[in-house]
């Protein structure tokens, strides 16, 4: 077992964003998570990560328990990537440090010590990626696809077991975001990745290799299992609240209004 969530309720203001939510992760597993806005997809990643504690309910990662162990520490062995992560990042730095400052977890690359085993596997990363050519140009500057490269290699420098990814095509163009499939399609067949979880509006961007999928709805799990008994229609219309009709075809599931 990776990730177990078990009756996790998270409360803001008074009222319930998430929960009470059961689920578990486990090991070589590739899960999407979906759903629409405010569904609680991003609160689940949180919690999961331990990045977030729950009002009520246990969490469990890599068979450590939130509150009983060094949250931190743990979370190392974590790689997290997303809007929320490049957010933090300094837009005068260049992708080579920043990657490299993912391996303490930092964003500030003078709290650390870097090696220059560091420095080569950064490097690596940047190349895996295909952040070559940009590896030295301020953050800022780079288009929304390449920060999301750099967020990504950045979640990997570590070395983690598990890879969390909130949505990561988002403000994609087309190219940029079928480039990135393409390389988590490659992720997905990473035996050092223990897990992957994904969180996503859109079928479109699932990546072939994924298998388990997880469909969200006001905060609550509407459906969880392999792709093809949980990306029906009858799921999906529930969650989105519209007629839609699933398709699969060529590896690529999407989604359409059915009229």
């Amino acid at each position: 077992m990776i990730i177990r969530l078990a009756d996790v309720v998270v409360r803001r203001a008074g009222r319930s964003i998430l929960g009470p939510v059961d689920w578990q992760v486990e090991d070589r597993e590739r899960w999407v998570v979906l759903g629409p806005n405010g569904s609680g997809k991003t609160t689940l990643l949180s919690v999961a990560s331990m990045n977030l504690w729950p009002t009520t309910g246990t969490v469990d990662l890599l068979g450590e328990r939130y509150g009983r162990t060094d949250s931190r520490e743990l979370r190392r062995r974590v790689g997290y990537a997303g809007s929320s992560v490049e957010a933090q990042m300094r837009p005068d730095l260049t992708p080579r440090t920043l990657i490299k400052t993912g391996r303490s977890g930092a964003f500030e690359p003078w709290w650390h010590v870097y090696t220059d085993a560091d420095d080569e596997r950064a490097a690596e990363l940047a190349q895996r990626l295909g952040l070559a050519d940009h590896v030295d140009q301020p953050f800022g500057t780079l288009s929304a696809g390449e920060r999301r490269r750099t967020s990504i290699a950045r979640a990997l420098m570590p070395d983690p077991e598990v890879l969390l990814l909130d949505e990561p095509t988002a403000s994609l163009d087309l190219a940029a975001r079928e480039w990135l499939l393409h390389d988590l399609e490659r992720l997905a067949t990473d035996r050092r990745l223990r897990a992957i979880v994904l969180v996503s509006h859109h079928l479109e961007e699932i990546p072939a290799g994924f298998d388990r999928a997880l469909v969200m709805a006001a905060g609550r799990i509407l459906a969880a299992g392999d792709l093809a008994s949980v990306l029906r229609d009858d799921i999906l219309t529930a969650a989105y609240g519209l007629p839609l009709t699933v398709d699969y075809r060529a590896e690529r599931w999407s989604a359409r209004l059915r009229r």
